[in-house]
Protein backbone atom coordinates (compact mmCIF):
# COMPACT_ATOMS: atom_id res chain seq x y z
CA UNK A 1 0.00 0.00 0.00
CA UNK A 2 2.71 2.02 0.85
CA UNK A 3 4.36 1.95 -2.72
CA UNK A 4 0.76 2.93 -4.04
CA UNK A 5 0.20 6.10 -2.06
CA UNK A 6 4.12 7.07 -3.07
CA UNK A 7 3.41 6.34 -6.84
CA UNK A 8 0.42 8.52 -6.48
CA UNK A 9 2.45 11.17 -5.08
CA UNK A 10 4.86 10.91 -8.16
CA UNK A 11 2.14 11.29 -9.88
CA UNK A 12 0.83 14.58 -8.40
CA UNK A 13 4.00 16.10 -8.57
CA UNK A 14 4.55 15.62 -12.51
CA UNK A 15 1.04 16.67 -12.91
CA UNK A 16 1.78 20.03 -11.18
CA UNK A 17 5.03 20.37 -12.96
CA UNK A 18 4.00 19.47 -15.92
CA UNK A 19 0.59 22.24 -15.37
CA UNK A 20 3.30 24.55 -14.50
CA UNK A 21 5.83 23.75 -17.67
CA UNK A 22 2.46 24.39 -20.41
CA UNK A 23 1.77 27.47 -18.55
CA UNK A 24 5.20 28.95 -19.33
CA UNK A 25 4.99 28.06 -22.68
CA UNK A 26 2.08 29.94 -22.91
CA UNK A 27 3.55 32.88 -21.09
CA UNK A 28 6.60 32.76 -23.51
CA UNK A 29 5.81 31.17 -26.95
CA UNK A 30 2.18 33.32 -27.61
CA UNK A 31 1.35 31.89 -30.81
CA UNK A 32 3.94 29.31 -31.47
CA UNK A 33 2.28 27.62 -28.47
CA UNK A 34 0.37 25.81 -30.87
CA UNK A 35 3.45 24.17 -32.04
CA UNK A 36 4.58 23.29 -28.60
CA UNK A 37 1.26 21.75 -28.12
CA UNK A 38 1.99 19.61 -31.36
CA UNK A 39 5.24 18.39 -30.55
CA UNK A 40 4.35 17.50 -27.04
CA UNK A 41 1.03 15.70 -28.54
CA UNK A 42 3.40 13.52 -29.90
CA UNK A 43 6.17 13.46 -27.28
CA UNK A 44 5.48 10.14 -25.54
CA UNK A 45 4.75 7.99 -28.74
CA UNK A 46 8.28 9.48 -30.49
CA UNK A 47 10.35 8.47 -27.18
CA UNK A 48 8.90 5.13 -27.28
CA UNK A 49 9.10 4.79 -31.41
CA UNK A 50 12.62 6.04 -32.05
CA UNK A 51 14.18 6.18 -28.12
CA UNK A 52 14.84 9.03 -25.83
CA UNK A 53 18.23 10.00 -27.43
CA UNK A 54 17.22 9.95 -31.04
CA UNK A 55 14.03 11.83 -30.15
CA UNK A 56 16.41 15.07 -28.12
CA UNK A 57 18.70 14.90 -30.82
CA UNK A 58 15.90 15.57 -33.59
CA UNK A 59 14.74 18.23 -31.39
CA UNK A 60 18.07 19.76 -30.81
CA UNK A 61 18.72 20.07 -34.36
CA UNK A 62 15.16 21.41 -35.42
CA UNK A 63 16.19 24.75 -32.67
CA UNK A 64 12.97 26.12 -32.87
CA UNK A 65 11.63 27.59 -29.56
CA UNK A 66 9.01 25.47 -29.22
CA UNK A 67 11.47 22.23 -29.68
CA UNK A 68 14.30 24.23 -26.95
CA UNK A 69 11.29 24.23 -24.74
CA UNK A 70 10.06 20.47 -24.69
CA UNK A 71 14.00 19.52 -23.95
CA UNK A 72 14.40 22.44 -21.06
CA UNK A 73 11.15 20.80 -19.93
CA UNK A 74 12.17 17.44 -20.13
CA UNK A 75 15.60 18.42 -19.22
CA UNK A 76 14.30 19.60 -15.66
CA UNK A 77 11.74 16.86 -14.58
CA UNK A 78 13.76 14.07 -15.47
CA UNK A 79 17.67 15.59 -14.06
CA UNK A 80 15.43 15.92 -10.81
CA UNK A 81 14.10 12.40 -10.66
CA UNK A 82 17.16 10.72 -11.97
CA UNK A 83 20.09 11.62 -9.76
CA UNK A 84 22.70 11.10 -10.85
CA UNK A 85 26.06 12.51 -12.13
CA UNK A 86 26.25 16.78 -12.74
CA UNK A 87 24.65 17.18 -16.21
CA UNK A 88 23.83 20.70 -18.01
CA UNK A 89 20.80 18.59 -19.76
CA UNK A 90 19.23 15.55 -20.50
CA UNK A 91 21.21 15.06 -23.89
CA UNK A 92 24.02 15.68 -21.69
CA UNK A 93 22.95 12.76 -19.11
CA UNK A 94 21.61 10.23 -22.34
CA UNK A 95 24.79 10.25 -23.84
CA UNK A 96 27.01 9.74 -20.52
CA UNK A 97 25.53 7.87 -18.24
CA UNK A 98 24.82 3.58 -17.72
CA UNK A 99 22.22 1.51 -19.89
CA UNK A 100 19.89 1.17 -16.55
CA UNK A 101 19.93 5.12 -16.26
CA UNK A 102 18.98 5.85 -19.65
CA UNK A 103 16.57 3.52 -19.00
CA UNK A 104 15.11 5.08 -16.12
CA UNK A 105 15.26 8.52 -17.59
CA UNK A 106 13.70 7.41 -20.52
CA UNK A 107 10.40 6.27 -18.39
CA UNK A 108 10.41 8.99 -16.49
CA UNK A 109 10.39 10.85 -19.89
CA UNK A 110 7.59 9.11 -21.17
CA UNK A 111 5.46 9.63 -17.94
CA UNK A 112 6.19 13.24 -17.69
CA UNK A 113 5.51 13.90 -21.40
CA UNK A 114 2.27 11.79 -20.99
CA UNK A 115 1.18 14.77 -18.51
CA UNK A 116 2.22 17.53 -20.99
CA UNK A 117 0.13 16.03 -23.70
CA UNK A 118 -2.65 15.52 -21.40
CA UNK A 119 -2.54 19.39 -20.92
CA UNK A 120 -1.93 20.69 -24.36
CA UNK A 121 -5.07 18.42 -25.20
CA UNK A 122 -7.23 20.13 -22.25
CA UNK A 123 -6.33 23.38 -23.96
CA UNK A 124 -6.72 22.42 -27.75
CA UNK A 125 -3.22 23.34 -28.32
CA UNK A 126 -1.95 21.53 -31.61
CA UNK A 127 -2.16 18.66 -33.45
CA UNK A 128 -1.65 14.73 -33.28
CA UNK A 129 -1.46 14.74 -37.05
CA UNK A 130 0.35 18.37 -37.24
CA UNK A 131 3.44 17.99 -39.48
CA UNK A 132 4.95 20.53 -37.95
CA UNK A 133 7.54 18.58 -35.51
Amino acid sequence: MAEKTQRQTLEQQRAKHGWADVEEAEKQLGNDKEKYGTLARKLPAMIQMNGLASTLAFFKAKGKSEHKMIVKHLSIWVLGQVKVGSHKDLIDLVRNESVETYRRATAESIEYGIWLKRYVEAKDWGSVDGDDT
